[in-house]
């Protein structure tokens, strides 16, 4: 059993980015639950009340418009709710960002752009959780989009993250490699220092809390899905936040013939499968409007159970297979995209 010792706030290193600075206050924040299968790290967490510790700017750097067109859009702020039980939605109103809470430590999912940060900091301080209570920050995959406030949070909590192989190497780059079919597209993200390795299939736990891992790769080498059991005083459903299951790549890629990512094909058909099999009460994508989540989160304004979507796992599943299908018949015509 891989022990994840908490760690004091420390500033990780910084790549040079294409952005326009944007200034942010000092700023904290908190997460955690769940239950799953197979080996288990734990972190060692005792609930923290040091004082806030201002955000490193170079960390929290937002991209000019002109080299990332959707990102304004992205990094809409969002008011943070309760998904159920001790999970929280604390990302922005384009990008996911999930905590999970408990009495031990909290556990944060993703934290999107490096300009998110801040966002995400408030909305964890203004669901009423201490920032530095954040014990563990998990990845769904290595993207700008999904990771790059990583280094910001964890600068800011004193945080460990762990993530799968090939996604901790490029969390530790700042960007990912050539195996990722939109290599070399993406945008640099603030690197990430001392990243704790897992197999998907481990179950990762801070307290009481345990996430479970599932391989999902396809859209990077290392995508990675959570799953965990939530309880309220009505009763538990299980929780799945769900990676990317989109077939995109950089001109010239193709999943049918890549010599850099040869298992591609066979990634998404795994990881997709396994998406269809898993218990899916609650799902949350990666981006929220994918599956579908701000109609569920109108519905919830009427409906405890709104939230509550049986087979939700199974329809993302299946928009993810006939999206790669399409892919694969572009590609054998000739035509990548």
């Amino acid at each position: 059993m891989l022990r994840i010792p908490r760690r004091m706030p420390e500033m990780p290193a910084v790549p040079v980015m294409p952005a326009t600075l944007v200034i942010a206050a000092a700023l904290f924040f908190a997460v955690g639950c769940t239950d799953g299968t197979q080996q288990e790290t734990d972190a060692v967490h005792s609930p923290a009340t040091a004082p806030a510790t201002a955000l490193d700017v170079s960390l929290i750097a937002a991209y000019a418009d002109s080299v990332c067109t959707y990102c304004t859009q992205w990094n809409v702020p969002q008011e943070p709710f309760l998904l159920h039980g001790s999970t929280y939605y604390v990302g922005t109103r384009g990008l996911s960002a999930i905590l999970v809470t408990s009495d031990d430590g909290h556990i944060l999912i993703d934290a999107a752009l490096p300009n998110s940060a801040p966002l995400i900091l408030d909305n964890i301080r203004a669901l009423g959780f201490e920032p530095a209570d954040v014990a563990l920050i998990l990845n769904s995959h290595a993207h700008f989009d999904h990771a790059g406030g990583i280094a910001a949070v964890a600068a800011a909590t004193g945080a460990r993250v762990a993530a799968t192989s090939w996604s901790a190497e490029a969390l530790e780059r700042g960007n990912t490699d050539e195996a990722d079919p939109q290599y070399p597209e993406h945008l640099d993200f603030p690197a990430v220092a001392d990243v704790e390795r897992f197999t998907a299939g481990d179950t990762l736990r801070v307290g009481s809390l345990a996430l479970a891992s599932h391989a999902t790769a396809g859209h990077t080498p290392g995508g990675t899905s959570w799953s965990w059991e939530s309880c309220d005083n009505v009763g538990c459903v299980e929780i799945v936040y769900a990676d990317s299951q989109t077939p995109v790549s950089a001109d010239g890629f193709k999943y049918i013939d890549s010599s850099s990512y040869p298992n591609g094909i066979r990634d998404f058909e795994s990881g997709l499968a396994t998406l269809e099999a898993l218990r899916c009460d609650i799902l949350v994508s990666t981006h929220p409007e994918a599956s579908g989540l701000w109609e569920r989160h109108a519905a919830r304004d009427s409906d405890r159970d709104g939230f509550v979507e049986a087979g939700a796992c199974a329809a993302y599943a299946a928009a993810g297979r006939e999206r790669l299908a399409r892919r694969i018949a572009q590609e054998m015509g000739g035509d990548n995209q």
